[in-house]
């Protein structure tokens, strides 16, 4: 008895990061500050692109033209507005013409046309009073933003009888990635005292809220640096800022809130603070690190896409998650080794009491214990009923309609959007919205006048201009019927590839690239997918050594995610509460917006779940019943889980503020996910779902369960200790409330002697 009540000696992993603690801290804070630096000015070195492939045909296309004919492709436009005059008036047209010929002097300028140059029509409005200037700005996405930024104020406003506004793709994207940042700025001011205040709710204590804030915000500066550094060797996405933000924040409180949370459970039991860090990392630790691989291999499945913009999710992604468990695991002990119980320090709560009894965190699970019993005393129903909610919330994606990323992502107040706003309502053919279709090759004129005749004569063509020849290369534009990326633009997009030709061809246009995004998209999302079920499979193996678990994990996991993706449909596809949340709708979502929230909403699902598996799993490999430790493991984790899906989902909504509209999309959405899964997904359909498998759910055949007692780890692995003289409760047992006192319950005191007796 005497060899089982001695605590053991601190661990190995203990002791690297226990052994010299304030060095710890204080090289941590060295580095820190060393990423700040690294990381400083990372938002300006990002794109705001990113969405096509780079390897498909209409990238090929795209660069050709520019090289060969920048007048193809425009990506400046000044929209000219004469006022009550016409564009055609002398005074307009002798203006229009020396900014014309102003534009085309300018550096880094090329293929500057107007209407009063070329009389087109589709470049002169419906009513008369506007016109238009287009160019080309070349360069990469940094090159055309400084262009930009050197040119446009020279441009942007009155000039004599005509007023001036500046629009293109290029215009579009500079609006967006300074939005992007603005809102970025604006959302860490929201999420971080709220933040604050949420955990101080959760922890009681000020001393125990700011750790895992400080925990956070290390990941975040940290992932800024490595971003800085990808952008020396790849392109990387703007957007991903707003991903480092939320999983900085997020994933490292996730994680903090779980150790601090077990360590405060430990040192209620009487242990020393080193003990109490030891037997928080052999438990909570393992858990934290499962769960970041978790997060991580969700997140990694991204980079089988060819388009940056969602490889730079994964960048970011894989940064943060590894960063926060790093930054969990390794500066988090030391600093509990330093505070000890002072942790518990500066209970804030005590301003809001006034006298009122002090809810523990006992009684906060025996609400959690008693929901558990109810839900597998009614198992089926809960099973049926929650399964049946979640795919009714889903059925509006059946009717998901893909589209690409244009000025309506940016809010309705944008020069850019109200440029581009203007042209779709008030010029004829849709300027900038056709396919161009480049070829190589030498041609007579009748091969060239053949060929467009068979391009006029497909279904889905209005009208061919062209060619323009220059060498032995030529470009064909081929208006569209309709919209620009409607059923019908795309459809053209394979009619116009087939069409026959006696020289090479390449198509490109908005929808060519959205045809080729789709398709590259399409190609890949099975090997994404399996490559996340794969790998989560055997993650769950090794912490449960389960068979069953692990499929349940994975399906109920996307279970969870219908909602989200039913409401991003009939949110920002069809346009409903489009007023309330500020946004407009283009009527489709954009095509890679699904596979980075499912990638995401996915790993963070996983996140909770490990924490809730784990508990289930400890209580189950010491008493063997079933039932008793799908129970217990709600009862120590449904707070928590539910305390970190809230903190979680108000940052994101914090991001979901943001003008851009698939920023808001990504925030809402995942928000949604997050809550969903904790509050419906891990309270009542996982224990339900349990219930239901009962002593058949920790199965396994005899090779695998060789396996896992070879390989597997889990978050009670390992006898523990018995804590403090006729101490005879465990931390399981014996809840801590919210000021560190200890509180025990009948049932965990018999629970722990029982326990104490099977090991002595």
């Amino acid at each position: 008895m005497t060899e089982v009540n001695k605590p053991p000696r601190p661990g190995g992993w203990t002791r690297f990061v226990t052994a010299r603690p304030r060095l710890s801290l204080l090289l941590a804070l060295l580095i820190t500050a060393l990423a700040v630096l690294a990381g400083s000015g990372v938002a300006d070195r990002l794109g705001s692109g990113g969405w096509e492939d780079p390897a498909a045909q209409s990238t090929y296309a795209t660069k050709a033209l520019e090289r060969e004919f920048p007048a193809s492709q425009p990506n400046l436009l000044l929209l000219v507005d004469s006022g009550s005059a016409s564009v055609d008036a002398p005074a307009v047209a002798a203006e229009a013409e020396r900014l014309t010929a102003q534009l085309a002097g300018e550096k880094g300028v090329t293929g500057v046309g107007s209407y009063w140059g070329t009389k087109s029509p589709e470049l002169r409005a419906k009513d008369g009073h506007e016109a238009l200037i287009a160019a080309h700005i070349s360069g990469d996405e940094k090159a055309a933003a400084d262009t930009l930024d050197r040119i446009a104020p020279r441009y942007r406003g009155a000039h004599g009888p005509v007023k001036v506004e500046v629009g293109g793709m290029v215009a579009v994207r500079h609006d967006m990635q300074t939005i992007i940042k603005e809102d970025l700025a604006r959302a860490e001011m929201i999420a971080l005292p709220v933040t604050l205040v949420l955990l101080v709710t959760v922890f009681g204590s000020a001393i125990a809220a700011l750790l895992p804030l400080g925990i956070g915000i290390v990941a975040i500066l940290g992932t800024n640096a490595v971003l800085r550094g990808l952008t020396e060797f790849t392109d990387v996405s703007v957007f991903a800022l707003n991903l480092t933000t939320a999983l900085g924040l997020g994933l490292a409180i996730d994680y903090a809130l779980f150790i601090v949370r077990r360590f405060r459970e430990e040192l209620s039991t009487g242990v020393d603070p080193l003990t109490a860090v030891g037997t928080t990392l052999r438990t909570a630790g393992r858990t934290v690190l499962f769960s970041a691989l978790t997060v991580a291999v969700s997140l990694a499945a991204m980079l089988v896409f060819p388009q940056y913009f969602l490889r730079s999710f994964a960048y970011a992604g894989i940064a943060v998650v590894l960063l926060a468990a790093a930054a969990a695991l390794i500066l988090l002990p030391a600093a509990l080794v330093l505070l000890g119980h002072r942790v518990n320090s500066l209970d804030l709560r005590r301003l809001f009491r006034r006298g009122r009894p002090q809810r523990t965190s006992g009684e906060e699970g025996t609400a959690w214990a008693r929901m558990a019993t109810l839900v597998m005393r009614r198992a089926p129903f809960f099973a049926v009923a929650t399964t049946t909610v979640l795919i009714v919330l889903g059925l509006p994606f059946l009717g998901v309609k893909f589209g690409t990323a244009d000025d309506r992502q940016l809010p309705s107040t944008a020069q850019s959007h109200i440029v581009q706003q203007h042209i779709r309502d008030g010029f004829p053919g849709n300027p900038g919205g056709g396919l161009e279709v480049f070829t190589e090759g030498r041609a007579t004129q009748e091969q060239y006048t053949t060929y467009k005749s068979r391009l006029a004569a497909l279904p889905g063509a209005l009208r061919v201009d062209g060619p323009l020849v220059k060498g032995d290369s030529a470009y064909f534009t081929v208006l569209p019927k309709g919209e620009a990326v409607d059923d019908t633009a795309q459809r053209l997009v394979g009619e116009v590839r087939a069409t026959k030709a006696p020289f090479d061809t390449s198509v490109t246009g908005t929808a060519a690239v959205l045809v080729d995004s789709k398709h590259a998209i399409a190609d890949r999302l099975p090997w994404a997918a399996a490559f996340i079920a794969v790998v989560t499979l055997i993650l769950v193996f090794l912490l449960t050594g389960s068979v069953l678990i692990p499929v349940q994990a994975v399906v109920l996991n996307a279970l969870s995610l219908t909602a989200m993706f039913g409401a991003v449909v009939w949110v920002f596809q069809d346009g409903h509460l489009s007023s309330l949340l500020g946004f407009t709708s283009p009527g489709s979502i954009e095509t890679t917006l699904p596979v980075l929230m499912f990638c995401v909403a996915f790993g963070l699902s996983m996140d909770y779940g490990v924490f809730l598996l784990s508990r289930i799993k400890e209580e189950y490999d010491e008493t063997g019943d079933h039932n008793e430790a799908v129970r217990h493991g709600l009862q120590r984790t449904g707070g928590l889980i539910t305390a970190a899906a809230v903190i979680l989902a108000v940052v994101m909504v914090a991001i979901g503020t943001s003008r851009v509209t698939n920023t808001k999309m990504l925030g809402l959405g995942i928000a949604l996910a997050v809550l969903m899964d904790a509050m419906i997904v891990r309270s009542l359909l996982v224990p339900a779902v349990m219930r239901l498998t009962g002593a058949a759910t920790w199965w396994a055949p005899g090779p695998l369960r060789r396996l896992h007692e070879r390989f597997g780890l889990s978050e009670g692995e390992g006898q523990r200790p018995l804590r403090g003289a006729g101490n005879c409760a465990t931390s399981h047992d014996v809840p801590a409330d919210r000021d560190g006192e200890e509180m025990a319950d009948e049932s965990g005191a018999l629970r722990t002697v029982r326990r104490t007796r099977e090991r002595t």
